[in-house]
């Protein structure tokens, strides 16, 4: 009985690791930073500006909670004095309208109170945000993006590595600030128990001291999380930028052009550039040779140029094409090796003669005027 074999296609790319172009092991390129950067994909971490908000909430309440509460109380007075005038105005009987206008008129005044110590909030917010990326903004990342719709990737978001990391993180936070604020209000414990003894005001000042002393501990290790995380969405973001081989590869032909094609584009350009230079070959006054490797034409032309320049060089095959066409429309070649290489080396083709050659060009032109007659 013959034995069946089954045949299964496969193909490798199943097997690499981060996609068909292999492993992500080269460093990213400027450009794909500077990619990312515009569609808002920064090393940034949002830890960093909560914790710093929230030192600068807790410090500026110390230092201002005194003159906010004043001010509040004095607001109070303020508007709450003005509703027995309304009554006296309106016999008693206040309007709906005068009452908006009221406490429209007491939400601005505490509006007031509080604006410093939101714009402080939002400064700080923005500060921290510049530090960490520098000043790029972008509207890209407000664009709506209907792929995350998409229910079968929003499963995948949600039960992805990062969103466990996430979550971790978030674990941690809780369990060290609940340690924080554990361990500071066991030590006070007792001047919690007076509130019962004590006055409204003299409650509401240390309720307002503990508060602001309890978040100011919390902020300030809140922040060394916020470094931590910091350190790690850098580091996630390295990792998460670096490429494969192939990727690399691929945006230098998108840079710089497919290699083939450029060398075709090459390749095309000097067989441009040659054509022009045999076409105006027919108008040298002279080619000077190796006479076998190399082949420089000359021309003088006193209306143009104030020396002599090079019409047309070549090595080798092209030397010897050089010398077929002088041949063909009658112009004089002299054999000079020293002199054909210095020129071939060192003038290019529509360069005028260096200084330190003329003496040799023009022995070389007189001796083919003499012969032609011209002198």
């Amino acid at each position: 009985m013959e034995k069946s074999r089954l045949l299964l296609e496969y193909n490798l790319q199943f097997f690499a690791k981060d996609g068909p172009g292999g492993e992500k092991t080269e460093e990213p390129t400027g450009k794909k930073l500077n990619d990312a950067r515009k569609e808002g994909q920064v090393a940034k971490s949002k830890e960093i500006a909560n914790a710093f908000g929230m030192l600068a909430l807790f410090l500026i309440l110390k230092v201002y909670v005194g003159t906010i509460g004043t001010r509040f109380i004095e607001a109070f007075h303020v508007v709450y004095g003005q509703i027995p005038e309304l009554v006296k105005m309106y016999n008693g009987d206040i309007s709906k309208v005068s009452m908006i206008v009221l406490i429209r008129s007491m939400m601005m005044r505490l509006l007031t109170i509080i604006a410093p110590v939101l714009l402080i909030g939002v400064m700080v917010a923005v500060i921290c945000d510049i530090v960490q990326v520098k000043w790029a903004p972008t509207t890209k990342p407000l664009k709506p993006k209907f792929g995350k719709l998409s229910p079968v990737k929003g499963f995948g978001r949600i039960f992805s590595p990062n969103s466990l990391v996430e979550l971790l993180k978030s674990i941690l936070k809780l369990v060290i600030i609940g340690y924080v604020v554990y361990s500071y209000l066991k030590d006070r414990i007792g001047q919690i128990y007076i509130l019962y003894d004590i006055t409204l005001n003299q409650a509401i000042g240390l309720i307002g001291d503990i508060t602001i002393n309890l978040g100011i501990r919390i902020a300030t290790v809140y922040m060394i999380i916020a470094f931590l995380d910091y350190a790690y969405q850098k580091w996630k973001f390295h990792q998460d930028m670096k490429m494969t081989k192939q990727e690399v590869k691929d945006e230098y032909k998108n840079q710089e052009g497919d290699p083939q094609v450029k060398a075709k584009q090459k390749q095309r350009m000097r067989e441009a550039s040659m054509r022009r230079m045999m076409s105006h070959l027919p108008e040298a006054d002279v080619v000077i040779t190796n006479p076998t490797h190399y082949a420089v034409a000359i021309k003088y032309d006193p209306e143009k140029y104030d020396a002599p320049y090079v019409l047309a060089k070549g090595e080798d095959y092209l030397a010897q094409r050089i010398k077929d066409v002088a041949k063909e429309h009658e112009i004089e070649i002299v054999e000079n090796k020293p002199l054909a290489r210095m020129l071939y080396a060192n003038v290019e083709v529509g360069a005028l003669i260096p200084p330190e050659l003329y003496q040799a060009v023009a022995e070389v032109l007189a001796f083919v005027y003499h012969l032609k007659g011209k002198i």
